[in-house]
This record gives structure tokens, C-alpha cells and sequence, in this order.
């Protein structure tokens, strides 16, 4: 039995005797000064009722500039969810295996992308200001990455009050820092009784003196056999005085989900390029074409149109429409959506970006100006959560397809052709 297992183990048998709703097994802790061994739990040993074969993984990488990255692998049976605790808790790649035992080890479905960085490199290794400001995109593989927290979006100047009280002019760089912050705080947890639901639970903080005091607390969660998987995040200000944030949710998707064919369907009220070169192919703002060398990257911002519950959906298919993902979530949590697309060949980076935030990854100057920089109060939070679905049946993908385009009926939406304030 892995020693942090087993350790969880005797303490939740201690600290719950009798009742024993939840188990609870730290892996990495500042607090606790621990680092788990690698190793995995198997779900016979904490979830002996369930019919369903899950497991969690702990890995630490070796070799080049990934040398002592961590990874935690949530098999529920059914999605693998790859996590990377040393990146800001980012995620690596999920994918929907072919039936629901650990067993089967293809694939039906992936969610992630091929990158040129080829190894999950350390935030060591990232020097953020390389290049005028757009280092973070050395370390830039993931499915997901997180932007944030203090600022997203392009690097550029801005102003802020220094450790005197005065205003100094700074530069701000790529997306910010928190994908680059490793986790001070991660633990398993798992519901005893059914469903079972296990999560993934991480803390991360982006604080200095004289400067922003934010925590990042995050949730990765899922149930055994599910094609089901939930992100729940919260950025609490942990200072006394008011504190603006900012947060986009990077996913990206490659091949094969994406190919010549493929296309985006979400509900919007508005669209808008981001400059001239998105302005270009703006009647196909949703739909993408195949890898294609000396691509320039097209941005498209976007106002989502939610549905009668105040849910916004988005759906990604691939070229034969027989396999898609569904976002779900609240817009009044994230009230902007981007599209960024980047289909260039396969070795330089086939990839797309689908973004929900609280605001557009314009520079952050930009979007104050504009009223979509966020403040918090002193220990005030914002809450996010996102729901995803995986689906390998055409029928289910013409049923998720034709909800989010009920929705779309119900309002004709603005497609702008100049790169104007969206």
C-alpha cells in the first residue's frame, strides 16, 4: 500500500470513527512541509462498494526541464484527468477511455494538444519576460491553463501604487503568473457512500508586500464510470483592502477532435475580431480548417447569450461530428467568452483556444478602461464552476448540438467585420 495512502487511511479511521463520510489523504503541503511518494490508490481500498474500478496516481517526471514536476492521474473508470500540480494546478490532458475499466487503455477521446514544448517543464525554468513579456508560452502544453491572477492577456504597461504610495509604471507579461506557481497545498478527498465522488483539491497563492494577496483554491472532481468532470475554482482576496483580479480559463484542443471540418457551437450576442487579421475570416469564425504552415493566430471576442437558466453552453465536434466536449457555466461567473485559433502546422502548434473569463485577454489597461477589471474587497471571493461532458456517440452529439442552437434562435447575433471595442 502507498505510504501516502495508507497514511490517509489511519488517520480518517481515527479522526472518523464511526462515521467515515469522506477519506481525506494530503499529497503535497507547505503547511505540513510533505511531498507524498509516487504511487497510486486504488478504489477497492477506500470505495470497496463500488462496482466501478477507479484509481489516483501520483508521478514526479524526470529529464530535462521537467525534472521534479509532479502529476496526479484521476482515473475514474471511465475519463483519465491529468493533472499538474507543480503548473498552478493546471491540467494536462483528459481523455474518454473505451470502456470503463483501467484496463482499457486506448482512447475514444483526448482533450489537449500537441505543443512544440514537448516536455511539462517546471516554472523554474519559465522567465516571464523573455521575449518582451511572453515567457509563459515556454512552459504552454496543457488542456488547461490557468491566466491570472493579478493580470491576463497581452503583456504590455500598466500603472500600479508602489511600496511609497506613489503610481510607477510596470510591465505586465503574458497571461500573468498563477500557471506558473506551484501548488502549496493538494489532498484527495472521496465520498465513502455513493456516487463516490473523488476530487482533486488544490491551493495556490500569488501574494507579496505591497502587492496583491490572492488564493487560488480549486477543485477537480468527478465520479467513477462518468463521462462527467467539474471544475470549481475560488480567488479570495487575502488582504485587508481591495485587490483587482483577473482569470481566464485557457483550454486548448488539438487533433483529433480538431481537424478540417471541425466547428464551434455556442449561443452569442455578439462577435467581435480582434484586429484586422481575425476581421479577414470572420464569417468563419467558427469553423476550422486543417494544419496549414505560416498560420497567423485569429482572436475572436465574444458576449455569450446564456439560456433561461443563465447557462452558457459551448460545444467543440470534431470534422465527422461523431465525438464533441460541452462546456457549461454560469455566465454571471464568466461574462466573456474568447476564441483564439491557431491552426498552423502540426509542429509549430495545431491548436485552438476556447476561453470563458472575467474579462478579454486584452492588456489589462485596456480592459479597466473598458469596466471589466474586477476588484475584490478585503477577504471578499469569486467563484467559478465549470461542467464538462464528454460524448462518442453521434446521437448525443446532435442532441447537444440542437440545445445550443435552440438557444441561438431565440436572439440573431451581431457579427462585427471591423476589429471595434467589443
Amino acid at each position: 500500500m502507498l505510504r501516502w495512502i495508507l497514511c490517509g487511511v489511519i488517520a480518517l479511521a481515527t479522526a472518523n470513527a464511526g462515521a467515515g463520510q469522506t477519506f481525506r489523504s494530503r499529497i503535497i503541503s507547505a503547511e505540513k512541509n510533505l511531498n507524498a511518494e509516487d504511487g497510486t490508490s486504488h478504489g477497492r481500498d477506500i470505495t470497496p462498494d463500488c462496482a466501478i474500478a477507479w484509481s489516483v496516481a501520483v508521478k514526479t517526471l524526470h529529464g530535462g526541464k521537467q525534472e521534479g514536476v509532479r502529476l496526479i492521474t484521476l482515473d475514474n473508470g471511465k475519463l483519465r484527468i491529468v493533472l499538474v500540480p507543480t503548473r498552478g494546478m493546471g491540467i494536462l490532458s483528459v481523455a474518454l477511455t473505451p470502456d470503463p475499466s483501467p484496463r482499457g487503455r486506448g482512447e475514444k477521446l483526448k482533450l489537449g494538444w500537441k505543443s512544440p514544448v514537448t516536455e511539462v517543464v517546471h516554472p523554474k525554468h519559465v522567465n516571464l519576460n523573455l521575449r518582451g513579456g511572453l515567457g509563459w508560452l515556454e512552459g504552454f502544453n496543457e488542456w488547461l491553463a490557468r491566466c491570472g491572477l493579478e493580470n491576463t492577456g497581452q503583456a504590455g504597461k500598466d500603472e500600479i501604487i508602489n511600496n511609497v504610495g506613489d503610481k510607477q509604471t510596470v510591465d505586465l507579461t503574458l497571461h500573468g503568473k498563477i500557471a506558473n506557481i506551484p501548488a502549496s497545498e493538494v489532498e484527495i478527498l472521496v465520498e465513502k457512500k455513493a456516487p463516490h465522488r473523488i476530487t482533486v483539491r488544490g491551493a495556490v497563492y500569488e501574494k507579496m508586500l505591497f502587492g496583491p494577496k490572492l488564493e487560488l483554491i480549486t477543485e477537480v472532481s468527478t465520479e467513477p464510470g462518468s463521462n462527467q468532470f467539474r471544475i470549481e475554482d475560488t480567488v479570495t482576496n487575502k488582504g485587508s483592502q481591495p485587490q483587482e483580479f483577473q482569470i481566464l480559463y485557457h483550454y486548448n484542443f488539438g487533433a483529433p477532435l480538431l481537424g478540417d471540418g471541425a466547428k464551434l457551437h455556442v449561443p452569442v450576442e455578439r462577435v467581435t475580431p480582434y484586429n484586422a487579421n481575425a476581421a479577414r475570416d470572420v464569417k468563419t469564425w467558427n469553423t476550422f480548417a486543417g494544419p496549414k504552415s505560416g498560420y497567423v493566430e485569429q482572436v475572436y471576442l465574444m458576449r455569450p447569450l446564456a439560456d433561461k437558466h443563465g447557462s452558457v453552453n459551448v460545444l467543440l465536434h470534431n470534422p465527422r461530428g461523431d465525438r464533441c466536449v460541452v462546456l457549461h457555466y454560469a455566465k454571471k461567473q464568466l461574462p466573456y467568452l474568447t476564441l483564439w485559433k491557431n491552426t498552423g502546422h502540426e509542429d509549430d502548434g495545431y491548436v485552438i483556444g476556447i476561453e470563458p473569463g472575467v474579462s478579454f485577454p486584452n492588456a489589462r489597461k485596456v480592459e479597466r478602461a473598458a469596466g471589466r477589471v474586477p476588484r475584490l474587497a478585503g477577504g471578499a471571493s469569486h467563484s467559478m464552476r465549470m461542467d464538462f461532458t464528454l460524448h462518442s456517440e453521434k446521437a448525443d452529439v446532435d442532441a447537444s448540438i440542437q440545445a445550443i442552437d435552440a438557444v441561438q434562435r431565440a436572439k440573431t447575433p451581431s457579427i462585427r467585420t471591423k476589429p471595434v471595442a467589443p
